[in-house]
């Protein structure tokens, strides 16, 4: 008598089936590796990507993607060399280089990069003075990008660059930078207008010196004064007339009435 087989158990033992096969059978993405773990060990370097076969529950499987993370680190209150208060937040960038010490070495390295670049940015943007602070963006931005580069490294982490993407003022701190530009917009004009009268006095007298060599060009320069002043819509102009423009022809005449 053959041995009749339950449909209900029959349907048990099938479902189970491709459970463990789909638990068995995983596909991973071109960006993402495998850290396999078999009854607690590590197996030796990461699989994938494409299909990777895992033996479970003999095997545990951890992914880890190697993209790019962008980490937008919250606004941190930095007090500056000069102990200005001031809020600045970043952005950091880095990736997983080495999965299976991503894994091992630190319980969750996004968490671990987060509070490590927080820390890290108070202490150094708290060495540098505001208007370094607002000025030297770049060279603070390579500083921090090396100093936090080193701590995530025996984690397999690589920090490829920091970004001081804004800084936060206070009011007062901002109406003080405003006065301290328009003063020196003010000076830069008075500078620039105190340049242009000296220039403008060192041509006049120069000119003065070429006029006083040759009394021709003065009186040349003062009858084109007059026809400037003869433009003008005046009804009557009074202008002194020098006698250096006549005595030559007083003197002409002085000569001919002494004539017999």
């Amino acid at each position: 008598m053959p041995f009749d087989i339950p449909f209900g158990f029959l349907s048990i033992v099938v479902v189970l089936g491709l459970f463990v096969i789909f638990r068995w059978i995983n596909v991973l993405n071109e960006y993402e590796r495998a850290v396999v773990f078999r009854l607690g060990r590590m197996l030796g370097q990461p699989k994938g990507p494409g299909v990777v076969f895992i033996l479970w529950p003999i095997d545990k499987m951890v992914r880890i993607s190697l993209r790019t993370v962008v980490l937008d680190v919250p606004p941190q209150d930095v007090i500056t060399r000069d102990n200005v208060s001031v809020k600045v937040n970043a952005v950091v960038y880095f990736r997983v280089l080495d999965p299976n010490r991503a894994v091992v070495e630190v319980e969750n390295y996004h968490y671990a990069t987060s509070q490590m670049a927080q820390t890290t940015l108070r202490s150094v943007l708290g060495q540098a003075d505001l208007d370094g602070l607002l000025s030297e963006r770049e060279k603070l931005n390579d500083e921090l990008q090396t100093i936090i580069d080193r701590q995530p490294d025996p984690w397999g982490v690589k920090v490829s660059a920091v970004e001081v993407k804004h800084v936060d003022l206070p009011q007062e701190m901002q109406r003080a930078m405003a006065k301290q530009a328009e003063a020196e917009r003010e000076k830069r004009a008075k500078v620039i207008h105190a340049e242009g009268e000296k220039q403008a006095a060192v041509s006049l007298a120069e000119a003065a010196v070429l006029m006083s060599q040759n009394p021709v060009t003065l009186q040349l320069r003062y009858l084109q004064t007059l026809t400037e002043i003869s433009a003008e819509k005046n009804s009557t102009i009074l202008f002194p007339l020098p006698m250096d423009i006549i005595a030559p022809f007083v003197e002409g005449l002085r000569k001919r009435n002494a004539m017999p």
